[in-house]
C-alpha cells in the first residue's frame, strides 16, 4: 500500500467513529494533554486502535485522538505524540499529520515542552515559535514525492503562519499570558544536550530546543495547512546547566497548565477562519 493508501484507509476508520467535521487539529506535547479533557461531545480513539498508526511509548504522552468540540471549533486533538527517537521513521512519525489533513484539518496547532536556551527564558514561559532549525538528521520529505501532498520543493520560509502568529500575541496579551517570540530547534534525541552543543545552538540562533515538532511543522506546510507552534519551556538550558530528567519536565508542565489551557483555549475561541480543504 502507498502512503496515500494507508492514510485513506485510516481515514475511513475515524470516519466510521464520528460524524464531526473538524477544521483546527492540535498536537499536544509532553504534560499538556490535559486540554484534551475539555473537548465536548467527543470522540476517543486510541493511537493503538487506528490502522497504520504509530504509537507512542513515551510518559506524558497518552497516545489518544480525541475529536469533538472545544471552544467552538471542531477539533481534532493528539492527546500526545510520537517522536523519531523512539525509533519511527520519519514518515510514521508525520503519519499523523497526513491523517488530520485528510479529516479537514486546515489549521493546525502544535505544542512542545523544551529547553531554553535564551538568557532570558525561565521554567513556565510560553514561546511562539517564530521559525525552526532542523538538525534533526533527516526531513519528513526525503524519498518519494506524491504530488498528492505537495510540490517537490516546498518553500519553507514562513512556516509558521504570520497571521496566526498575530492572532495568538493579540490573544495573549488580552487574557494576560505572557507569550514571548523565538526559535526553536528540533534535535533527534533521546539523551539531552551536553554543554558544548548548548553553545552551538545559541550561536546558531536558537532559542529552545526540543525533540519534535519541525517533522510535523513541515509536513503540514508541505500540504498547505496553516501552522502555529506554541513551546512551553520547561527547563532552563543556558548559564550553570543542572541535570535535568523528565520526569521534572513533566512536573513543570503540571504547573503551567491553568496557564496553558486559558490560553490555548482563548486562541481556539478566536482562531481566523481558514480556507477549505480536499
Amino acid at each position: 500500500m502507498t502512503l496515500r493508501d494507508r492514510v485513506q484507509e485510516t481515514l475511513r476508520y475515524v470516519q466510521s467513529k464520528t460524524t464531526v467535521k473538524p477544521t483546527v487539529a492540535m498536537i499536544l506535547g509532553s504534560g499538556l494533554g490535559e486540554l484534551a479533557d475539555q473537548v465536548e461531545d467527543a470522540t476517543v480513539l486510541s493511537f493503538s486502535s487506528l490502522p497504520h498508526f504509530p504509537v507512542s511509548t513515551v510518559q506524558g504522552h497518552t497516545g489518544a485522538l480525541v475529536i469533538g468540540t472545544l471552544a467552538g471549533k471542531k477539533v481534532a486533538v493528539m492527546r500526545g505524540r510520537v517522536h523519531y527517537y523512539e525509533g519511527y521513521t520519519m514518515e510514521q512519525v508525520t503519519f499523523p499529520v497526513r491523517l488530520l489533513r485528510e479529516l479537514g484539518c486546515a489549521t493546525l496547532i502544535v505544542t512542545n515542552a523544551s529547553g531554553g536556551i535564551r538568557t532570558d527564558l525561565s521554567p513556565g514561559d510560553f514561546v511562539q515559535i517564530s521559525d525552526h532549525i532542523n538538525m534533526m538528521g533527516d526531513n519528513p520529505l526525503r524519498g518519494h514525492n506524491d504530488p498528492y501532498w505537495g510540490p517537490r520543493f516546498p518553500d519553507m520560509t514562513a512556516v509558521y503562519d504570520p497571521e496566526l502568529a498575530r492572532h495568538a500575541h493579540e490573544t495573549a496579551a488580552r487574557v494576560g499570558v505572557p507569550l514571548q517570540r523565538g526559535v526553536f530547534c528540533g534535535l533527534m534525541g533521546p539523551s539531552y544536550e551536553t554543554r558544548a552543543e548548548i553553545r552551538m545552538l545559541a550561536t546558531l540562533g536558537a532559542d529552545m530546543v526540543g525533540m519534535s515538532t519541525v517533522p510535523e511543522a513541515i509536513v503540514a506546510h508541505h500540504m498547505g495547512v496553516r501552522v502555529l507552534g506554541i513551546s512551553c519551556v520547561m527547563n532552563i538550558v543556558h548559564g550553570e546547566v543542572q541535570p535535568v530528567t523528565h520526569d521534572e519536565v513533566l512536573e513543570v508542565a503540571e504547573k503551567s497548565r491553568p496557564q496553558f489551557l486559558k490560553l490555548m483555549t482563548a486562541v481556539l475561541q478566536g482562531l481566523p477562519t481558514a480556507s477549505g480543504v480536499r
